[in-house]
């Protein structure tokens, strides 16, 4: 296939921003890409300031102490997810989101589907990953990240690396996920004090290889993603326009 005749997505540069608009933004790319023709996106965000977030039926498994949580004098944040899943501390991780359409396939085979990208990407930068396998206990659980599912994505020792979440509509789908990739009691890439107030539990101890910096893991990501969907991307930021009309959608 020639290079002009692949499908063009978009891709939106790595973005830092609260919860709330971070989820918006991945809303309201699942509402243009099945409502206006928006071609399928592709983006990479991380979390400031910290927070929790919870899939969308959650909340009969909230742990009461969540609301008295603080970081930095602050109350600690819970944002609700469009998607499903379990509450992820995010602080320290890297999360991604694609917004794509299936005219065909169950939800664990576009799981599955999508997965490949994160399976090759980080393979390419060191790190053998593998599907999980569903376990009923998940249902049971606060913390995404304490058992895994057929949509996670697990090391060689079995260690849960990469959680990830779908909202279907239709064909048209939004999955996000999220990568931990450190944490540290003593820097802002992720503080384990943190981590165990939220779960009272150590977080997964994950080998990531050493040297590796965040340009460099989404570049490589953003490769893979290529080859694997059988695109090309056009890097187009989120204008000021758009994330005005994004911003609204969280006031409304």
């Amino acid at each position: 296939m020639f290079l002009n005749q692949k499908p063009v997505w978009r891709l939106i540069p790595l973005f830092c921003a609260s919860g709330k608009l971070q989820m918006a933004i991945d809303l309201w790319l699942l509402k243009q890409h099945k409502e206006k023709n928006h071609p399928p996106s592709l983006r990479f965000y991380t979390w400031n300031p910290p927070a929790i977030s919870i899939g969308v039926s959650q909340k009969r498994h909230i742990p009461p102490h969540w609301q008295n949580l603080t970081y930095e004098n602050q109350p600690l944040e819970i944002v609700k997810r469009p998607t499903g899943g379990r509450g992820v501390l995010h602080q320290g991780d890297l999360t991604y989101s694609v917004v794509t359409s299936y005219s065909q396939g169950t939800v664990t085979e576009t799981y599955e589907e999508i997965c490949q990208f994160l399976i090759l990407g980080w393979k390419k930068l060191g790190l053998s990953l593998h599907l999980g396998k569903p376990k009923q206990k998940y249902l049971n659980s606060a913390n995404c990240f304490s058992l895994a599912t057929n949509a996670d994505l697990m090391d060689d020792k079995g260690n849960k690396f990469i959680g990830s979440a779908q909202l279907r509509q239709g064909k048209y789908i939004l999955q996000h996920g999220s990568m931990m990739l450190k944490c540290n009691r003593t820097t802002s890439l992720g503080d384990c004090t943190l981590y165990e107030q939220v779960f009272n539990s150590s977080p997964p101890q994950i080998n990531i290889p050493s040297g590796l910096i965040l340009p460099k893991i989404v570049n490589v990501l953003v490769e893979a993603a290529a080859e694997c969907f059988q695109c090309r991307f056009e890097i187009q930021p989120l204008s000021v326009e758009e994330i005005t009309e994004i911003t609204e959608t969280i006031l409304i």
